[in-house]
């Protein structure tokens, strides 16, 4: 097995351990509704739909006197006959500002985004034993979506993409502190932040690639989408420069046994961790876009926007971009301005001149 194998190995094991733990502390029939949609869904949602239901059977037997006396590891199937869509509903204003069940001085809010997934995990669940015919009803259906106001997608204009990138090589306004890690991981920000940029890969993509993962000659690269599947995608001109250059300076680095494939790696001298690369971009792009709460996702989205508006092609984004739903893609890159209405307006006629 080859270290880029065996990270990926490690990972959906570490994730494996947490939805067991999670299970513990959920009904037992839990177990036979995460089992039936393992093979249509990945272990991240089965992990969030986990911790959602959680948060629902708490719910029920602290909060509606029908399970009252119960705990959630002893409620059964008979007992999801007896939600009532009311209940759902009060759990949905419950959510809205809660403690955490296990820390009960440690407050959660939900906005209409976190409370609709809730509502999508409940629907799973019920309509997978509503369709085994374990249950009578899947009242979730009968509970309406929040309602989801349209947030404007936040991105990084063409300029301060630039700016972003100079802040990386000059480190000119970098606090003292950073400034004196700054030497060390000049080379390795910049590959980071060029490939983000150039290619849209996500942030657990970019976290798992090896040096062996990489074709200078095509210019093309190997990464392992959600789900496991592997693709090749390509990249210019300015992602080779920055990539050969960090990887001339990584060969200096005797890393730490076990991640001696690994792309990019910690001060640490291991696999660069997903909270250090969120603190990368978050650090860098506070000095261009100070307004902007950018993240990687949200390089992934500038990358997405710019590709649509030189292409024009929404399914070569959707492509590129790993999207098995071509309307995800629609929704988030490939919003219509005014001009590009008066544009359309201008293009089509009626009658001849």
């Amino acid at each position: 097995m080859s270290n880029h194998d065996s990270y990926y190995e490690k990972e959906l094991l570490y994730n494996t351990k947490r939805l067991r733990y999670l299970i513990r502390d959920l009904p037992s029939f839990c177990g036979e509704y995460f089992r039936g949609i393992e093979h249509t869904t990945s272990i991240l949602t089965r992990i969030n739909y986990a911790y959602d239901l959680r948060i629902f059977f708490d719910f029920l037997t602290t909060e509606i006197d029908t399970f009252f006396g119960f705990s959630p590891p002893e409620l059964t199937l008979e007992h999801l006959d007896k939600i009532q869509v009311l209940h759902i509903e009060i759990f949905l204003e419950y959510t809205t500002y809660y403690s955490n069940p296990n820390n009960l001085e440690q407050e959660r809010q939900n906005g209409e985004m976190g409370k609709a997934r809730k509502l999508a995990s409940l629907r799973s669940l019920l309509s997978y034993f509503y369709k085994k015919e374990k249950i009578q009803r899947n009242v979730a259906q009968l509970v309406d979506l929040p309602k989801l106001n349209e947030k404007p997608i936040i991105r990084l204009d063409v300029d301060e993409v630039a700016k972003l990138l100079d802040a990386v090589e000059s480190g000119n306004k970098l606090t003292p502190t950073q400034q004196r890690y700054h030497r060390y991981t000049k080379s390795r920000d910049l590959a980071i932040l060029t490939l983000l940029l150039g290619t849209g890969i996500r942030i657990s993509e970019c976290i798992g690639l090896d040096i062996s993962d990489f074709d200078f000659r095509n210019n093309g690269f190997k990464v392992t989408r959600k789900g496991g599947d592997q693709v090749i995608l390509y990249y210019g001109d300015e992602v080779k420069k920055a990539i050969i250059d960090y990887i001339e300076e990584r060969k200096n680095i005797e890393t730490l046994p076990g991640h001696e494939e690994a792309l990019f790696l910690s001060i640490q001298r291991r696999r660069i961790s997903q909270r250090a690369l969120q603190n990368l971009v978050k650090k860098y792009s506070k000095i261009v876009a100070p307004l902007k709460r950018i993240t990687p996702h949200k390089l992934r989205s500038t990358y997405g926007t710019t590709l649509y508006q030189e292409t024009g092609d929404i399914y070569l984004v959707a492509d590129v971009l790993g999207h098995k739903d071509v309307n995800t893609t629609r929704k988030h890159y490939a919003a219509i301005g005014d001009e590009q209405r008066r544009i359309a307006a201008r293009v089509v006629k009626l009658r001849g001149d």
